[in-house]
Order: C-alpha cells, then structure tokens, then sequence
C-alpha cells in the first residue's frame, strides 16, 4: 500500500512525525508532502495567483509553499503521478477538529482534496486541553492507537466521497476508553470573541480568542466522546447539500409558480 501524509501544521511539526510512524507501521511505501509553514485555519483554500515551491528534505520527503490542498494536488498530480497514492493521512493535527472546526481546518482539508480526487483519506487529531495551552500533548496517544484505527477503517472500508475525521482523546495511551463512531457536533455560538489590544506606538490591533463556556455536548456527537477520553471517528461527506431543504424549497417554489399563473 502507497500511503502519502500531510498535515496542515508544516514540515517540521511533531504530529507529522507521528503520523509517519503510524503509516510505517501498515506500509513502508511512504510519501510525505506536507507545508513549508504553519496552515492551521486555511481550510480548503489553494494557491491561484501564487506559484507553488517545491523542496526535497530528503527521499520521499518534500515541502511545499502552499497550503494542504496545495500538498495533495502537488503530490498526486506531479509527484506520484505514474503511481499515485492509495491512502492519504493527513495529520496529525496540535489540536482537535471536532464539530464547526472542520470547516476551518486545513487537516481536514488536506483530506478532503484527497477524496475529491478519488483517494481513500483519513484525518488525524490529537486533542488537547485548549485554555491550559500546549504543554502537554499527549502524543503516545495516537501514536498508540492510530495504527489500528487505520487499519480498521481500510477493512471496514472508505465510500467514495466520503473521509473520516479522527480524534484522540487528551490522555494517556491506557486512559483510552475506546472507540465512538460520532456525528459532528456543535458547539456554543459565544465561545468566540474578539480580544483587543494596542501595539508599543499605541495602534489597536485584535485577535480571534475564544472564551471557556458551558454547554453539554450532544449525544453521539464527536464532542461527547473526546470529553469522554474514547476515540471518535466521525465520516464527513462532500456532499454539503441540505436534501430535505431541496425538497421543501422545491414544493414551495413550484406553489408559487402555480398561484402566479
């Protein structure tokens, strides 16, 4: 099996080498094609009006100027291209990409873009304690259990335009109390802010901050089971359409069209 890996943290971060030892340990036919710099909250963007830079660390190990989706086309559409990928790994992540985060995450971009062009793709998240910052990541933890995780995915099989979000829990290896297949979930819509502060010179300046809430995560949702130390694996589907909606919409317009005819 021909794993490529990708993160949305750069080339140098810790989680990529992680991820790296869980796909040695399915495959030694490896490729890691991660960014230059940090991309953390680029979400799904791509480099249009930029050129995309291309650096060999070493075999099999190349840095790209860009973002994640940047990565994975680089990879498989230059790279690989008389051999392309049959899994993409993408992490993993100095954080969780639980609930809205998806949508802002580049990890899960990363693996997204992979699903767009036909290849099997898994993200990977380690979670930790966000407010008491990163001193500790408990990265034993996935380095633990992502090999079995991917593994069992790949037997259970991947559907075609849909990828799995993975995240470990914030513990320890042996704190893990096993695996939930979760929905995404949602979090409080004032947990984010706007936190204001002045440079040396006095000029205003702002950061997005997020703020400690209290919510209670919903049942089956992949917030519940990382606040429960299980693992959760949550498949995401392209496919953003809102079906019932189209349905409704559909009826009303077509109400409409009648009573003005």
């Amino acid at each position: 099996m021909r794993i490529l890996i990708t993160n949305d943290d750069g080339v140098h971060a810790p989680g990529l080498e992680v991820a790296e030892k869980i796909a040695r340990a399915i495959s030694d036919d490896i490729f890691i094609v991660a960014p230059e710099t940090e991309q953390s909250g680029v979400a799904h963007s791509l480099s249009l009006n930029d050129p995309l830079r291309l650096r060999e660390i070493s075999p099999r190990h190349f840095a790209v100027k860009g973002t994640p989706t940047d990565c994975v086309i680089m990879a498989v559409r230059k790279l690989m291209l008389d051999c392309p990928p049959d899994l993409v790994i993408s992490g993993v992540n100095s954080g969780q990409n639980l609930a809205e985060d998806v949508t802002y995450s580049g990890t899960i971009a990363g693996a997204m873009e992979a699903t767009i062009l036909g290849i099997p793709a898994i993200a990977l998240s380690q979670c930790y304690d966000f407010f008491a910052g990163r001193r500790k990541i408990h990265w034993e933890c996935a380095e633990t259990h992502g090999a079995a995780i991917v593994r069992k995915l790949l037997a259970t099989g991947i559907p075609g335009n849909v990828l799995m979000n993975v995240n470990f829990p914030a513990c320890a290896p042996g704190e893990v109390k096993g695996v939930a297949v979760t929905m995404q979930g949602r979090r409080s819509n004032d947990l984010m802010r706007i936190e204001d502060r002045q440079d040396g010179r006095g000029n205003p300046y702002h950061w997005i901050s997020f703020q400690r809430g209290s919510f209670t995560p919903g049942q089956g949702t992949d917030l519940l089971a990382v606040d429960e130390n299980r693992i959760s694996v949550t498949p995401l589907q392209l496919d953003l359409t809102d079906h019932p909606t189209v349905t409704r919409l559909a009826r009303a317009f077509e109400e409409g069209l009648k009573a003005s005819i």
